[in-house]
This record gives C-alpha cells, sequence and structure tokens, in this order.
C-alpha cells in the first residue's frame, strides 16, 4: 500500500481535530450516531485528481471525488491575490470545514446529498470565479456603506420614541424582500382593505414556532402596499428579557405587548399589529395547525374602540408549516427558561440548521374592516361589547382560515 493514502486519513484527521476546536459540539449523541455511520460505510482513500470539468466530476457519487473536487476549489481560493485575503481565506475555511465534514458522511447519504445538488443546485457555485465576484460585490457594498457604518458605530443615527431606526429597517429589506417573494412566494389579498393612512389595528392568527409570520405581514404591507406602510407588531413582553433580542426588535419598529403601548402608537396614526394567541399561537402543535387558540380577554378591542381604530382581521396560511412542532419538551424549555422548546423534524437534530424554515407557499388575507369608531372611547368599558366584537374578529379569521385551506392542494404550492 502506497503512502498516499496514509497522509490523507491523518490531513483529515487533523482538519476534524481543527473544527473541534472552533466549533462547540451541541449534542454528543448525534456526533456518535454520525460516526457509527461512517464506520458503517468506510471512505476507501483515492489519490487527489484534477478537477477539469466540475460538471463531470458533481456526477460522480463517490465521497473521495467529492473530497478532490473541494479540495481543488479550496486551494484555488486561497491562491488569489494577497490583496484580498480576509476574504478569500473566510470562504476557503467553509470550503475546507464543508469538505472536512463529508468525511463523516455514509456513501448512501453523498449519493442522496449529490442527486439533490444536482436537481436544484447550478454547477456555478462550485466555480471559484462565482465566489470572486460575490467577494467583490460584497466589498462594493461595505466601501459604499462606510461612511454609514462608521456613524452608527459613533452612535450618530436617530430612532423614534419606541426605538425604530428606519436606517436600519432598510438594511433588513433586502431579506425580508427573499424571503417574501422567492423563499415562500407571499400572495396578499385584500391590500385595499388597509387605509393609505391614519390608524387600524391589524388581529393575526399566530403560528410557525418563530415568529416570521408578523415579518411576512408587514413585509406585504411595505412592498406591496400603495402607500408602502410600516407595521408596528406587538411582542411578547418575554423578547423584551433577551439582551440582543430586544433592542434589534425595537430598531426593527417592533413593540412590547403593552396595552399602553399599542394606543400610543394608535394615536399616532400608526398601523398595529397584534397576535392574540400569544404563546399558545406560536407554540401550538402541529396536529393543532390552524385551529385558532383562545383570543385571550380581548384587550386588543379595548384598545381599538378607545382609540377608534378599525380592526382589520388578518388570516395567514402558510406559516404553520414551516417548522413542524410535534413535541413541547416543557422540562427543557423550564431549564432554560425558555416559554417552550419545540421538538420539530429537524430540530434539535441538525443543531442551527433545523431553525431553517420550510419553503411553504404563504397566502395572507386581509379581511374587511371592522369599525369601532361609533362605539365612542365609553365602549371600551362594556364588558358585552367587547366580548361580542372579539368573537368576531375570532370567527371571521377561523372561517376565512377554512376557506383557503379548502383550495390548497400542496402546502409547498
Amino acid at each position: 500500500m502506497s503512502d498516499q493514502p496514509q497522509k490523507r486519513r491523518r490531513r483529515a484527521a487533523g482538519g476534524a481535530d481543527e473544527a473541534e476546536q472552533t466549533i462547540p459540539v451541541v449534542d454528543a449523541s448525534t456526533e456518535e450516531t454520525a460516526l457509527t455511520a461512517a464506520d458503517e460505510y468506510p471512505v476507501e482513500p483515492e489519490t487527489p485528481i484534477e478537477v477539469v470539468n466540475i460538471d463531470n466530476d458533481l456526477r460522480r457519487t463517490s465521497q473521495t471525488r467529492i473530497d478532490s473536487l473541494l479540495s481543488a476549489l479550496e486551494t484555488e481560493i486561497r491562491a488569489l491575490p494577497p490583496s484580498e485575503d480576509e476574504r478569500e481565506s473566510a470562504i476557503a475555511e467553509v470550503i475546507h470545514l464543508i469538505r472536512e465534514s463529508l468525511t463523516r458522511w455514509p456513501k448512501k447519504a453523498i449519493e442522496m446529498a449529490v442527486t439533490t445538488l444536482k436537481a436544484n443546485i447550478n454547477s456555478d457555485y462550485l466555480d471559484a470565479d462565482f465566489w470572486k465576484g460575490i467577494g467583490l460585490v460584497l466589498r462594493y457594498q461595505l466601501d459604499a456603506n462606510a461612511d454609514m457604518v462608521k456613524r452608527r458605530w459613533r452612535g450618530d443615527y436617530a430612532v423614534d420614541e419606541f426605538g425604530l431606526d428606519y436606517e436600519l429597517l432598510d438594511l433588513a429589506k433586502p431579506l425580508l424582500l427573499f424571503m417574501y417573494r422567492k423563499y415562500w412566494r407571499v400572495e396578499a389579498i385584500g391590500l385595499e382593505n388597509v387605509p393609505d393612512s391614519g390608524r387600524a389595528l391589524l388581529v393575526c392568527n399566530h403560528s410557525g414556532v418563530l415568529p416570521w409570520d408578523g415579518a411576512m405581514v408587514g413585509a406585504a404591507l411595505n412592498f406591496e402596499h400603495e402607500a408602502g406602510r410600516v407595521l408596528r407588531n406587538l411582542h411578547l413582553s418575554w423578547f423584551s428579557s433577551l439582551p440582543f433580542i430586544s433592542p434589534l426588535l425595537s430598531r426593527l419598529g417592533q413593540v412590547q405587548a403593552l396595552p399602553a403601548n399599542a394606543e400610543a402608537l394608535l394615536e399616532r396614526d400608526e398601523l398595529v399589529g397584534v397576535f392574540p394567541e400569544g404563546l399558545k399561537g406560536v407554540g401550538k402543535l402541529f396536529k393543532d395547525r390552524y385551529r385558532l387558540a383562545r383570543f385571550g380577554r380581548g384587550g386588543f378591542v379595548k384598545v381599538a374602540v378607545k382609540t377608534g381604530a378599525p380592526i382589520i382581521p388578518v388570516s395567514i396560511i402558510g406559516g404553520e408549516e414551516i417548522h413542524p412542532h410535534l413535541h413541547n419538551a416543557k422540562s427543557v424549555a423550564k431549564l432554560l427558561g425558555f416559554p417552550y422548546f419545540p421538538i420539530t423534524p429537524t430540530f434539535p437534530w441538525l443543531g442551527p440548521l433545523g431553525l431553517i424554515p420550510l419553503p411553504t407557499k404563504w397566502t395572507i388575507v386581509f379581511g374587511e374592516p371592522i369599525e369601532t369608531e361609533q362605539y365612542g372611547s365609553k365602549g371600551a368599558e362594556d364588558p358585552l361589547l367587547i366580548s361580542q366584537l372579539t368573537e368576531q374578529v375570532r370567527t371571521t379569521i377561523q372561517n376565512t382560515l377554512l376557506d383557503h385551506l379548502k383550495d390548497r392542494s400542496n402546502i409547498f404550492v
């Protein structure tokens, strides 16, 4: 036997050790399973080949061919001009990590991954010139925004009294636009029911484990409404206890769900979004999808009546399936201080990758407004009126969900 395969084994082992020093292992059992699978399908080392045609090599399904391809790509990226060291080094490290990770995959898993790649990913993504172009675009964007970054680092930027930073909101729009139009392919119906100006309270069903639904309702109003309006969603008070999440939410226009905050925003003629199901909605199990939970005591209706704001029922279809919630690990949630700890087909088994939502097809229906101005501010003290309006809003959303679910043949189409 030649020395070449033995050297390759030592380099792979060294790379794995290096990866373990920089990346924390989340689940020891998952790592043990992966290693067992690798033992079951041992990798046969092979002398690296020179990659001439990426498309031809991609058709080969052996692990050594993929390893060789990525190794050649990593080498080419590292060989780029030294003036751009930091950017190319970062890209090369990613490729290196991917290549080393593949040594733990069984052959059958690699064959399945390659088949998926061939069907869904253009080979340009494995072209070094493609990544050079991406790097140049990122460099241009950084240079173009250098002054803004320096100014913000000095604290020279403006926010409103609730913390909304329009400049930061503009920076988040490309991601929101991608998720809205490309990833979830959201269809917005009834946008004409949302006024071009003035106050309104948008009442939405809650779902999806993570609060992407509020972001997509806001994206629909900002990207597709004729007036390009900004939605101020009210978030759970629990998020305000998180050191990094809380300031980010406020900078993006989200406000803690308190009656006083809702009333103040409506008095400023803002659009306010509420999710009266609260944790019961966003943390509901998959078997209970699209079954609305109780709408609390109608606090949102009281605020709407008191301020004379119309109530617009909003029904969101598609958000229930992005993270199929199979079980709530209450003991783990209590230990971590979370309101719930979801067990899904991908989380926590895939670690952070398990938080990537499924690309379902979304539909958001903005219903006809329910006027409240005629009741006057004193109507907010009438418990019977508040109860009736609360049930009317809930029934409208539930019926709209059921109507649109009947016409849906597939969650991804």
